[in-house]
């Protein structure tokens, strides 16, 4: 694996040579541009470090680990109240940071590269929406959308804004709490008694529970995204990973069939990845630079 680590101060533009960077910045788009000229027809895996850029927070240091408490469990939501009553607390005040973040310099530039007709799919673990918001057309939203809530009991699905303008009015006293946002619109809240908290239920049916239509961890992603992921990734000429772990597996799984298939894998992240013994290049770079530096050379 050819490795390229580089660590561009905060001021510098772009990826042109300039300064004492200039050469290592220079020598990281040069492997890049040579991969994706070999490789033209991309599918492409997102993860949190395209969207951190957009005031999203994300899970994992650079060494892979948890920043934070690891997010809710399917299980335990759906089996318990009170940590629905939580999720919900925590979510009325964090979701804000989804909702209001716009597409940032990674997703412009992979809407860009698809419309170079260099990226054939792009596959996202994240739950932002943003790369639509950026004009990418050929996605598919491996955890779901977070914008969205679905009742687990008759399936209806709504806005989730609509969700917390009821549960906004519900519960008027927790408007006024401020916390540090995490990552999937949650906030850090501990040490509340969420039992007063009011959690809303499904009119349509009864007493169906709302939940986000995303994957929670212990939940399975839906078979015909899978299955979809799978079909791109059989058609493209190599893959490219861009700003992922790849610590859950629903992510990893398409690095490994990739190389089953004999299909190179690029990848452009900040420190360790669970598919570094995987990638043919791997460019420790930031994210959005980067990109955007190869839309440009490719443009």
């Amino acid at each position: 694996m050819t490795t390229i680590n580089d660590s561009p101060p905060a001021s510098a533009p772009g990826l042109a040579p300039g300064g004492a960077d200039g050469t290592a910045s220079q020598d990281r788009l040069e492997a890049l541009l040579a991969f994706v000229e070999r490789h033209p027809r991309l599918m492409v895996l997102t993860g949190a470090g395209v969207s951190t850029e957009c005031g999203i927070p994300d899970y994992r240091d650079a060494k892979g680990a948890w920043k934070r408490s690891p997010p809710v469990q399917h299980q335990a939501f759906m089996a318990s109240l009170a940590t629905r009553q939580r999720y919900w607390a925590r979510s009325l005040i964090g979701f804000r940071a989804i909702e209001g973040a716009r597409p940032g310099p990674a997703h412009h530039a992979l809407a860009r590269l698809e419309a170079l007709g260099r990226v054939a799919t792009l596959v996202t673990q994240n739950v932002d929406g943003l790369h639509q918001r950026a004009g990418s057309r050929r996605v598919i939203d491996l955890h779901g959308r977070a914008e969205i809530v679905r009742c687990m009991g008759c399936g209806a699905s709504r806005m989730r804004h609509a969700l917390h303008q009821q549960l906004a009015a519900r519960n008027p006293d927790w408007l006024g709490l401020d916390a540090t946002v995490g990552p999937d619109g949650d906030a850090d809240l501990d040490g509340l008694d969420f039992s007063r908290f009011c959690v809303l239920d499904c009119t349509r049916c009864g007493d169906g529970i709302w939940k986000p239509d995303v994957v929670f961890f212990g939940d399975n992603v839906p078979r015909t995204r899978v299955d979809a992921a799978f079909a791109a990734l059989a058609e493209a000429d190599a893959l490219l990973v861009a700003g992922s772990s790849l610590m859950v597996y629903s992510g990893f799984r398409f690095a490994r069939q990739a190389v089953r298939d004999g299909k190179p894998i690029a990848c452009i992240n900040r420190g360790h990845t669970r598919g570094d013994p995987l990638y043919s290049l791997k460019l420790d770079a930031p994210v959005g630079e980067t990109l955007t530096a190869l839309a440009e050379a490719l443009s």
